[in-house]
């Protein structure tokens, strides 16, 4: 679900203070993006949210809702959006950031 080592990469990228403040920014973009999703109805407008997503997702390790927005992505290029399990996206993305805050949580204990 989520890429460990992609972020050790970008806490020694950036360090832990900058990783802290990415995470935050992140979280709060991916939150407002989520919650415009139910909405998105025009394909034009779900593949950008998509991609939007994906490339946030793939930054901070978020392996699979990449790949299912990375899907949904394509599907909304091709006009079908009835296709595109926006459920599914949202309640993985919740699954992910929860098993993120507590990944980083533990890693910032330690």
């Amino acid at each position: 679900m989520i890429d460990w080592t992609r972020i050790s990469e970008l806490r020694g990228e950036i360090g832990e203070e900058d990783l802290q403040e990415v995470v935050g920014l992140f979280l709060e973009e991916t939150d407002e993006v989520i919650a415009r999703l139910a909405n998105a109805a025009e394909p034009a407008l779900l593949e950008s949210e998509l991609h939007f997503l994906k490339g946030s997702a793939l930054n901070l390790g978020f392996a699979d809702l990449a790949d299912i927005c990375q899907d949904g992505e394509r599907k909304a290029a091709k006009g079908d959006v009835e296709s595109v399990d926006l459920a599914h996206i949202i309640e993985l993305y919740h699954m992910s950031k929860g098993t993120f805050l507590d990944g980083i949580a533990l890693n910032s204990a330690a």
